[in-house]
């Protein structure tokens, strides 16, 4: 029988009869896979490329980005207290101007009236930027807010674990410490 199949075979082939010329005949169904085989590694080939350029785009941005924002912070950083300083030049002006009177003359009533008032005008400069002072006298002792130095025996039973003395003040910033109390606490 093989025999027969293959004699047919060739004399087919020898008459000029391609047997993938019909489309329609058993296995001729993906002769042209190959060429959408082709097109679609083209098409996957041009995705991935777009891929990568997105990628690298966007890696580009974001690195710029990542630098901008550095530097940006690294300025702030530097010139974050320049609110404050520009705003503390009156008092130092005041000062010096105090210093030339104070060695023209030597008046210490107008010197010691002088140096109040600059005193509190720095108080006012500090408390307009958020700088308020932590009342810690005569309170109970809180750890989070202050930090003992020293513990002397109270000189009556209701100053017991309370603040007895101030030897540093605390301060507030924006309600935040940025300072602890240094305080004597009564035991």
């Amino acid at each position: 029988m093989e025999e027969k199949d293959i004699q047919e075979q060739t004399n087919a082939n020898d008459a000029g009869l391609d047997i993938n010329a019909d489309e329609n005949a058993a296995g001729t169904n993906y002769l042209n896979d190959p060429v959408e085989e082709e097109s679609q590694t083209e098409k996957l080939n041009t995705e991935l490329q777009d891929q990568k350029d997105k990628y690298l785009r966007l890696f580009a941005e974001f690195d710029n980005y990542r630098r901008r924002t550095a530097k940006e912070n690294v300025e702030l950083r530097q010139t974050a207290g320049k609110e404050v300083i520009i705003s503390l030049l009156d008092v130092l002006d005041d000062c010096e101007r105090a210093e030339k009177q104070l060695e023209s003359s030597g008046d210490l009533k107008q010197f010691s009236e002088g140096a109040l008032l600059i005193f509190n005008k720095l108080k006012k400069v500090l408390e307009s930027k958020g700088l308020k002072p932590m009342d810690s006298l005569n309170k109970d002792f809180d750890v989070e807010k202050q930090e003992a130095i020293t513990e002397i025996p109270a000189p009556d039973k209701k100053h017991i674990g309370k603040v007895i003395d101030e030897i540093q003040k605390g301060y507030y910033l924006n309600d935040k410490i940025i300072r602890f109390a240094k305080v004597v606490v009564g035991k």
